[in-house]
C-alpha cells in the first residue's frame, strides 16, 4: 500500500506572476502522477493565466476524472485588475485563497498546500498583521508549537533560529531551548523529505564563532549546549561553526542541512547558490506548505518570462513530504 497525496494549490499574489506560474505547472503532464491536485483559483484568475503563460489547461470542475480539479475559494471582492503593484486588494484576493486551503487542511481535504509567490506589502495592506506568513498560518491553524522557515536548493537545506525580526533583537532570542528546538524540528522535516540520517551543520552567531568568548558568548553559553542537547536525542549534529565557512562545508558535502540564527545569514548564502530554484517550507506546521524562495517579480508580470524550475521544486517536495508523513502516520488511499 502507499499515500497518493491531495495537495491545495493557490495562485499566490493575482498581481505578480504567480498565477503564470500556477498554469505552467498545471500543464506540466506528469503532474497527476505525484498528486491529486485541488486549484484554488476562481475561473476567470485560471483563465487570465493560462493566456499569460501561453498554455492550453485540462482543469475538471468535479473530482474524479484524474484532472486537477477547480475549486474556487470564497472572495471578499472581485479578481484584481492592474497588475504588477502592490494594492490591499491584491493582498486580499491571496488571503482569500490561503484561508480557504487552511480550511480545507482542517477539513481533513488536503494532505499538503503549494502556494505561488506572495507580496508582503499587499499582505499587510490587506490586514495581515503578523510578521510573516508563516505565523499567520499558525495562528489561522491555531498551531502554538514552534516554526521556522525551510530554505531548500537541490539537496541543500537550511533553517533558521529567528526569521523576521530586527537584527538588534536577534541575539536575545539565541537561547539553548531554542537552538534545540529548531534543530530537532528540523531533522523532522528532513527526514520527511526522504532523508533517513541527516546531518545537520549549525552556525554561530558572532564573527569567528566569538573568538572563545572574545567577542560574544553566544556560541559558549546558548548555541553549544543546544546542539548537545540535541544531540543527546539522537540527532547527527554539529557546530558551532563560523557562519562564514559553514556553506563552504555544507557545499563539500559535510551537511545535508544547515541551522543559522538568523534571516540572511543562510539566505545570502543560498540565494547566491540559486536563487530561481530555490523553495521555502513552512516549518514546523501540521502540514507540509511549500512554495517558491522567490518573489513576484512585477517587473515581468504578463510577459511569459517566469520560469517554472523553483514552482515545480516546491510542488514536488509538498508531495513528497506528504507522502512520507502519511507513511509514518500510517495512513493508505491507494493500492500499487
Amino acid at each position: 500500500m502507499t499515500y497518493r497525496p491531495r495537495i491545495a494549490l493557490t495562485f499566490g499574489d493575482p498581481a505578480g506572476v504567480g498565477p503564470e506560474l500556477g498554469a505552467k505547472l498545471l500543464s506540466q503532464p506528469d503532474l497527476g502522477d505525484l498528486a491529486d491536485v485541488l486549484v484554488l483559483a476562481s475561473r476567470e484568475e485560471l483563465d487570465r493565466a493560462a493566456d499569460h503563460a501561453q498554455v492550453s489547461l485540462d482543469i475538471a470542475d468535479e473530482p474524479g476524472s484524474g484532472r486537477p480539479v477547480l475549486m474556487p475559494p470564497p472572495r471578499s471582492g472581485p479578481l484584481p485588475t492592474e497588475l504588477g503593484v502592490v494594492s490591499a486588494a491584491a493582498g486580499a484576493w491571496a488571503l482569500d485563497g490561503l484561508r480557504y486551503a487552511l480550511r480545507l487542511v482542517e477539513d481533513g481535504e488536503v494532505d499538503a498546500i503549494c502556494f505561488t509567490p506572495l507580496n508582503k506589502s499587499s499582505l499587510h495592506l490587506a490586514g495581515m498583521n503578523t510578521e510573516d506568513e508563516l505565523r499567520w498560518f499558525a495562528d489561522t491553524l491555531h498551531f502554538g508549537g514552534r516554526t521556522s522557515e525551510f530554505n531548500i536548493l537541490s539537496d541543500l537545506w537550511t533553517a533558521r533560529v529567528t526569521s523576521h525580526i530586527a537584527l538588534a533583537d536577534v541575539p536575545q532570542r539565541i537561547t539553548a531551548e531554542n537552538v534545540t528546538a529548531t534543530v530537532e524540528m528540523f531533522a523532522t522535516a528532513l527526514k520527511d523529505s526522504g532523508l533517513d540520517s541527516p546531518r545537520i551543520g549549525v552556525a554561530a552567531l558572532n564573527p569567528h564563532a566569538g573568538e572563545n568568548g572574545s567577542f560574544g558568548r553566544q556560541e559558549i553559553d546558548e548555541i553549544a549546549p543546544g546542539v548537545a542537547a540535541a544531540r543527546a536525542n539522537r540527532i547527527d549534529a554539529s557546530g558551532p561553526f563560523p557562519s562564514d565557512t559553514i556553506f563552504l562545508r555544507a557545499r563539500a558535502g559535510q551537511f545535508d542541512g544547515v541551522v543559522t540564527m538568523y534571516h540572511d545569514q543562510g539566505q545570502i548564502a543560498m540565494k547566491m547558490m540559486g536563487f530561481d530554484q530555490g523553495v521555502t517550507v513552512q516549518g514546523g506546521l501540521p502540514i507540509p506548505i511549500a512554495t517558491p524562495a522567490h518573489g513576484t517579480a512585477f517587473d515581468i508580470v504578463g510577459q511569459n518570462k517566469a520560469g517554472l524550475g523553483a514552482t515545480l521544486n516546491a510542488f514536488r517536495l509538498a508531495a513528497t513530504i506528504a507522502t512520507r508523513k502519511a507513511v509514518r502516520e500510517g495512513k493508505t488511499n491507494q493500492s500499487v
